[in-house]
């Protein structure tokens, strides 16, 4: 596993020495985890083929790895790190079809980011870091990508493995709140698929503000309605089939609550209604998906009723 070098000054570089009590808290989680299926986690990553480092980042399914030998077993190996959200990828010659077509997103957030050259960036909710990967092929210098969940986190530790080493995307098992008070200073700071799901959103916002530097920018993805500036869905228990939703606004009601936290300028650049071809069951996630969480004899609504799913992007800047 590739703990080590995650955590190390190398791969943090000057963040190192504010975020060491972080630091020494993941190390010793990772020693001794809670989590009843670690083991059997760590020892898929444990059995990963010697791989000589190749990367993509620049193609749908990230490339990370030249093909090993043995492919079938392989496939087994990173079968046990299943469910596979993010993607897709490529490793060590495997092709990985994730749930969510990540790829999609990218490519609707991609052509309003300007350059991300020699850029810091950090990952609120990253998952497995799939775009952590995609930023350093748009010239990033850094990516820190946190996510609380363990799975997550060891999926990213595959994805390393193939990678190499030395690699500039890191991804850490912290939750945002887990993050230092003083913490500030990156280039952009993306929050995708997470402000749903926070039960203050807009602590949530004033935080991402607290994070950026002077001139940086926030990506935030998110779930919205349709309506104007006052209107706001509040769910009265799941959305969707998930428990964890509390906050949908309209995109304007959202501008308005993204200019109230702070930022000078901020822009709704894309807004799209999900489709089952974007987040679906694959080999590589085998449980009922977004397909399930509509309405059998109506798709525009979800099965409790509301509107069904459909995604913003905003880029706001500090």
């Amino acid at each position: 596993m590739q703990l080590e070098y995650a955590l190390s000054e190398e791969a943090l570089g000057d963040l190192a020495a504010e975020l060491s009590p972080l630091i020494r808290r993941c190390e010793v989680d990772l020693k001794n985890p809670r989590h009843g299926d670690f083991p059997r986690w760590k020892a898929v990553l444990d059995a990963l083929p010697l791989a000589s480092p190749a990367t993509n980042y620049q193609q749908a399914a990230v490339l990370l790895g030249e093909p090993c030998a043995e492919q079938n077993s392989l496939k087994d190996q990173l079968m046990g790190l299943h469910p596979w959200r993010k993607g897709p990828f490529t490793l060590g010659g495997i092709d990985i079809d994730c749930e969510w077509r990540s790829d999609w997103k990218w490519d609707r957030l991609a052509p309003h980011l300007g350059s991300l050259q020699d850029q810091r960036i950090l990952d609120i909710g990253c998952g497995n870091g799939y775009f952590g990967w995609r930023m350093l092929g748009a010239g990033a210098k850094q990516v820190i990508g946190i996510d609380p969940s363990l799975l997550f986190v060891m999926q990213y530790f595959a994805c390393q493995h193939f990678a190499g080493t030395q690699t500039a995307n890191v991804v850490l098992p912290l939750g945002i709140e887990d993050l230092p008070e003083t913490l500030s200073g990156f280039d952009r700071v993306f929050s995708m698929g997470v402000f749903y799901h926070r039960r203050s959103p807009v602590e949530h916002l004033l935080h991402l503000h607290r994070l950026c530097k002077p001139g940086g920018q926030v990506i935030l993805e998110t779930l919205v309605i349709k309506g104007d500036e006052n209107q706001v869905l509040v769910p009265a228990n799941r959305y969707a089939r998930m428990r964890n939703v509390w906050f949908l606004p309209s995109s304007e009601a959202l501008l308005n609550l993204i200019r109230r936290a702070g930022f000078k300028t901020v822009e709704c650049v894309d807004e799209t209604t999900t489709s089952i071809g974007e987040q679906r069951s694959t080999e590589w996630m085998q449980f009922e998906s977004f397909a399930e969480s509509l309405q059998a004899t109506d798709n525009t609504k979800t099965i409790e009723g509301y509107p069904a799913p459909r995604r913003a992007i905003f880029i706001a800047s500090k």
